[in-house]
């Protein structure tokens, strides 16, 4: 704009702002980097405007810089960090003590050394532990409630009427020299040079450092890497175009710095470049502990007390870790100790409320004792951790080979005669009717044919409790991804969250529906369970189960989009176990004519 500085007259000013005193010609090169010629050249442009007088800054000097003022930074907080498994279920990876300080403190702390004291941290996932930092260090708290859904674009959303002059920081990060200034003269994006190949963002550039683009992984290129800086121009710019696509179903998923790449031809940014060294972002655990030998003696950390006490290792020991599962119910990883490899479940947060942990470490047990999950090595009932064995090169269950079908269906079948008693009781449709009181709870129940299909249900279930066929351990999600098989065929049955006494045939109805098993591929699996064809009256019973199973998630389902979630195509397919079925095994019961094959609506209605 007229009036604007050049780059090399605003860095003669901040040198002199920095200084607060006359500088020789020779100190300004010293303090800018620049060539003596070049600063020569600067000041005396700078002279003729009244910016400078008598190598000091004068006031008209500190007017131009003006523009140029750091608003705000903004610190990133709210991601899960599940790189950072297992001690990102304890705490955000922000508030690990690296070196003796606190990752986002030390940041704050060199935020406010350069003059920015209006400081915004976004935040999300287990947010109360930044609550006291914000009142400590008077920053603003802002609440990302889609942290779980969406990447980083969110962060920016909630924050985005702040964007500015704005340092935009991740709360993770950690640098040897404070990188931060109180003027900054344009957009950047800080970049560090990686010798070989890399999986990092690696920056192209054209006149005047200029990013014209990235690619993700490369070799011997500047990667991005560390803070970045939104001038007013940029955030004006990126504000509009975010407002634009946010909606839009494929941003949800995006980083913010590829939205601003799918639109880098509208918005100026040039790259900063650091010496190797200054910047420092860890991605796994084992990374840290480079930088930081001391790290994981000085970690105040259940789950590393947990895992130590169970094999009787040492924390430094323990490494190889990553992710296996992020989800809302469990979270699990993969480590290892030596060349022994295993995987921690840590449980999600309120699903203690949802398992009943207690009788999940009870049916493990049983499990390992009858050799159907050869993995688990311990858990704790009361806070609902578990350490298990880890299974390479495994897969789940094919339920279109016979043969791992027939294993599976006799492991159920040996859980089953074992004799053994477990302490939970489950019944699909007991189950069904609470999830039922959960969505009468909102209003009336006016959805087209479910008092019917209801009626049935109940209905049928009286008949199949007439059949007497009794209780046994069980399963309870006893489907294919339950299924461990290793490269030697050996099948592992885990996940026993769900497990207890039920009716003999309750696990055959959640295969039938949760593998979508056809006609004759569940006839199949019934005859691998009983070792022989089953008689007309086990067959009824049995396909009862089937659609007990989908009637009882059918009403989860309707719950859970009640409270705003979507099943997806599972909403159908329970749905449709419940009613295909319902009526020909009704038939059956109140005619008392045997039930030869499996039920016909499912035979027509379904492939194999």
């Amino acid at each position: 704009m007229p009036g604007a500085l050049t780059q090399p007259q605003f860095d003669v000013l901040t040198a002199l702002l920095r200084a607060d005193a006359a500088l020789t010609q020779r100190q300004i090169q010293e303090s800018t980097g620049m060539s003596l010629g070049r600063v020569n050249a600067a000041v005396r442009e700078c002279e003729a405007a009244g910016y400078i007088a008598e190598r000091a800054l004068t006031e008209a000097g500190r007017a131009a810089l003006e523009p140029y003022r750091v608003d705000n930074a903004i610190i990133l907080a709210a991601g899960l960090s599940s790189r950072f498994a297992p001690i990102s279920y304890e705490r955000p990876k922000g508030i690990l003590r690296v070196r003796g300080e606190v990752l986002v403190e030390r940041q704050i702390r060199q935020l406010q050394e350069a003059g920015i004291t209006d400081i915004t941290i976004v935040v999300g996932y287990k947010k109360e532990y930044f609550f006291s930092l914000a009142e400590r260090y008077g920053m603003r708290i802002v609440v990302n409630k889609e942290y779980a859904t969406r990447n980083n674009n969110g962060s920016l959303w909630v924050v985005k009427e702040e964007l500015a002059n704005t340092y935009i920081c991740s709360s993770d990060d950690y640098f040897t020299a404070n990188p931060f200034e109180s003027h900054v003269y344009q957009a950047y994006y800080s970049a560090t040079y990686v010798d070989g190949p890399t999986d990092e963002w690696c920056l192209t550039t054209g006149a005047g450092g200029r990013i014209t683009g990235a690619t993700v992984g490369g070799a011997d290129a500047w990667t991005m890497l560390g803070h970045v800086y939104f001038d007013r121009a940029f955030s004006t710019a990126f504000r509009a175009i975010l407002e634009s696509v946010y909606d839009l179903p494929e941003t949800a998923p995006k980083l913010w710095e590829a939205i601003y790449l799918d639109h880098i031809k509208n918005l100026d940014m040039v790259i900063r470049k650091y010496p190797d060294g200054v910047i420092h972002e860890f991605d796994s655990i084992d990374e840290l502990r480079s930088f930081d030998p001391a790290f994981m003696e000085n970690l105040d950390s259940e789950v590393f007390e947990n895992i130590s006490a169970t094999l009787g290792c040492e924390r430094g020991k323990i490494g190889a870790f990553y992710p296996l599962k992020q989800g809302i119910t469990n979270l699990s990883c993969h480590f290892s100790v030596g060349d022994d490899e295993y995987v921690y479940r840590h449980p999600g947060a309120g699903t203690n409320k949802l398992v009943d942990r207690r009788a999940e470490i009870e049916a493990l047990r049983l499990a390992g004792d009858l050799g159907l999950d050869s993995t688990f090595l311990a858990g704790d009932p009361e806070q609902g951790w578990k350490i298990s064995r880890y299974i390479p090169d495994c897969r789940n269950l094919d339920v279109s080979n016979p043969t791992e079908l027939e294993q599976a269906m006799r492991m159920d079948r040996a859980l089953h005669d074992s004799g053994s008693q477990l302490t939970r009781s489950f019944d699909f449709v007991a189950e069904g009717l609470r999830y039922e009181s959960l969505l009468a709870a909102r209003g009336p129940i006016d959805i087209p044919g479910y008092d019917e299909l209801r009626a049935k249900v109940l209905r049928l279930k009286e008949f199949a409790d007439a059949d007497g066929f009794g209780l046994a351990p069980s399963h309870n999600d006893f489907f294919p991804l339950n299924f461990l098989v290793d490269a030697s065929g050996e099948l592992s049955l885990i996940d026993w969250e769900y497990a207890g006494m039920s009716d003999v045939a309750a696990d055959f109805g959640t295969m039938v529906v949760c593998a979508q098993l056809g006609a004759e591929r569940a006839e199949d699996a019934l005859g691998y369970y009983f070792g022989r064809t089953p008689t007309p009256v086990e067959r009824r019973h049995f396909w009862s189960y089937v659609t007990f199973a989908g009637w009882c998630w059918y009403v989860w389902s309707l719950v859970k989009e009640a409270e705003g979630d979507d099943v997806g195509e599972w909403f159908l397919i329970y749905y449709r176990h419940a009613v295909d079925y319902v009526d020909a095994l009704l038939a059956s019961y109140e005619s008392g004519e045997d039930l030869m094959s499996a039920p016909a609506a499912l035979s027509t209605r379904r492939s194999a």
